[in-house]
């Protein structure tokens, strides 16, 4: 199910960036960067509009397992859903102003060796190079996500990984705009 973990080639190989835009949605897992076990810093280079702005930035996954960085209140916010039964959640305490912006989510994975599968990890959200909220994810899905939900980029497309988005595409659109998004994996 983990290409990594089972020494198999993946679409992506050795890439270690992968850099996404607004209305790339529907990105199955295995044509996805693999994220697991393993730390992930995510740019998005974003504008966000008078009033503020909510909604998905970037989620891979679902209900039954997944993450996700939204929008909620104007705050970003990260949600890491453990197999549909445990979601750790860290959330900025003020909104994002008006403007360009640049929300930076860094997930700092436990894990030291290549068998250290399933780890919890540190979780930091910059906006503009300013910390904003810190938190930890306690563990995580070792081998995969989901057969069927998606990597989306600005809704969530399926079941949503977050509790507190809504539901379908309209209701976890950004409202926002989002130039461009680099993943990196390390």
């Amino acid at each position: 199910m983990n290409p990594a973990i089972a020494g198999r080639p993946d679409i992506l190989g050795d890439r270690t960036s992968l850099t996404l835009y607004d209305g790339m949605d529907g990105m199955l897992e295995n044509t996805f960067m693999n994220v697991k076990n393993r730390s992930k810093t995510i740019t998005a280079e974003l504008e966000i509009p008078k009033g503020g702005a909510d909604g998905v930035i970037l989620t891979q996954g679902g209900r039954f397992g997944g993450w996700c960085l939204y929008m909620k209140d104007g705050k970003p916010v990260y949600t890491y859903n453990y197999f549909g039964l445990e979601r750790f959640t860290v959330a900025a305490s003020s909104a994002v102003p008006a403007g360009a912006a640049t929300v930076v989510l860094d997930f700092v994975y436990d894990g030291k060796k290549k068998d250290d599968v399933g780890k919890g990890g540190k979780v930091t959200i910059s906006v503009d190079g300013k910390t904003v909220a810190q938190g930890r994810v306690g563990k995580t899905q070792p081998l995969i996500f989901s057969a069927d939900e998606t990597a989306d980029v600005g809704l969530d497309n399926q079941t949503p990984v977050a509790k507190d988005i809504g539901v379908g595409r309209d209701a976890t659109r950004f409202t926002g705009k989002i130039k461009k998004i680099t993943l990196d994996v390390k």
